[in-house]
């Protein structure tokens, strides 16, 4: 789907709901991550606290309050995964997942949402650092 609405960060924020949107969305996403073959063993840590630094996260992402930035620094998220092995493949998992939460929680079918896939889908290819090993 193309999308034809243009969005500033602001206004995505908001179009999307918000924080009340943002926690639902981390709650759909991460049992998903976890429980994927291809990126359970790359979340091994405490899921609260990795839902915990995404709550902070996507709402900086969309325009929304710096909460990361005010606790971790800049997010600097390429560098930040750089110890992880981010394949295409995991890029792509991490898409499916983040797309079923998407559906869950009704934000798929929204424009607003689709903005805000579509520019995860440009934080996905960005974060890979290593070939495929099939």
């Amino acid at each position: 789907m193309v999308i034809t609405v243009e969005y500033q960060f602001r206004e995505l924020y908001t179009e999307i709901g918000g924080q009340e949107t943002i926690e639902k969305l981390v709650d759909a996403f991460y049992p998903r991550v976890y429980k994927d073959p291809n990126l359970a063993p790359l979340f091994v840590g405490d899921m609260e606290e990795i839902k915990r630094k995404q709550r902070l996260f996507l709402p900086q992402f969309l325009g929304g309050p710096a909460l990361y930035s005010q606790e971790f620094g800049p997010p600097a998220m390429r560098h930040r995964h750089m110890p992880f092995e981010v394949t295409p493949k995991r890029a792509q998992s991490w898409l499916r997942c983040m797309k079923e939460a998407f559906k869950e929680i009704g934000l798929w079918d929204e424009p607003a949402g689709q903005a805000f896939y579509e520019r995860l889908t440009q934080v996905a290819g960005i974060m890979v650092n290593s070939p495929d090993r099939e």
